[in-house]
Formats: C-alpha cells, sequence, structure tokens
C-alpha cells in the first residue's frame, strides 16, 4: 500500500470558518475524513499534517523521502511566495500534487502564482473536496496503482 502524506498549511485549521463560496463549509477534520475515504478507495494510506508554522512544514517536507511515497499539499498562502517550501519540495524527491479548494486562477491576481510550479506533476484548483480525490488519483496513476497502471 503506497504511503501518501496530505499537508495543509497555513490557515487550512480555519476552514469552517473561512469564506464558504471560496472553501467550502467542511472543518479540516471532516476535510481530512474525506480525503481517507478517497485515499481508501485506492488503496492509499494517507498521513495528514497541519501547521500554521512555515518552518514545521519545512521539516515535515524535510522528513518525506523517509515517511511517504507521495504527497498532496496545500500550502496555503504559503504556495505564492514560499521559496523555502519550494526547496524543501524539491529535495523530498517525491511526486506531488498541488491542491487548493478555491479556483486561485480566478481569484486576486497574487494568488494565481504558485512556487511549486514545474516541481508538482500536477495543479488541481477550484473543486473543493472532490480536488483532493483528484490530486489522489493522479498519484495513484504516478505510483502504478490507477487504472490506467
Amino acid at each position: 500500500m503506497s504511503r501518501v502524506a496530505v499537508m495543509h498549511g497555513v490557515n487550512l485549521d480555519m476552514l469552517g470558518n473561512r469564506d464558504p463560496e471560496h472553501y467550502g463549509d467542511l472543518t479540516l477534520a471532516e476535510l481530512e475524513r474525506r480525503i481517507a475515504a478517497f485515499a481508501a478507495e485506492l488503496d492509499l494510506r494517507p498521513s495528514f499534517f497541519h501547521t500554521n508554522h512555515e518552518g514545521e512544514f519545512v521539516e515535515r517536507l524535510h522528513a518525506l523521502r523517509m515517511d511517504a511515497d507521495a504527497a498532496v499539499l496545500n500550502p496555503g498562502a504559503w504556495t505564492h511566495y514560499s521559496w523555502a517550501i519550494r526547496d524543501a519540495l524539491e529535495l523530498a524527491e517525491v511526486p506531488a500534487v498541488e491542491v487548493h479548494l478555491s479556483a486561485v486562477d480566478e481569484r486576486e491576481q497574487w494568488r494565481r502564482v504558485s512556487v511549486l510550479e514545474g516541481l508538482v506533476v500536477d495543479v488541481v484548483s477550484g473543486q473543493g473536496v472532490d480536488g483532493y480525490r483528484r490530486a489522489l488519483e493522479i498519484l495513484a496513476e504516478k505510483l502504478g496503482r490507477g487504472p490506467e497502471a
């Protein structure tokens, strides 16, 4: 069973309290329960991590090559400016998919920039919780577990 680290960054713990038009009404705990169900359908074993501290996110990325076969990343606002997170992802050397609940390409100009561009296998944006299902499907295929394998 392939191990997939699901990493949530800054302010994702505020889901359920944030603008539901952009982020939906699920809490982080509810979102993670849904992701775990999606992963089980794909024979993937998820682990979950959340922090509001950039250095902790970087440290977790450093551990990925030993702890996970792939990663689903929603770094929150760090996506748009944290070169430290980009460097740490590059060092992790695991396939990763970047996910955003909201359609970042349809929002403010600054949200349209991702420092992870070129490192991630794909980006899934604007699909809400179903975006995590899509990210897991992409990784399952990459790991030889999907329908295309």
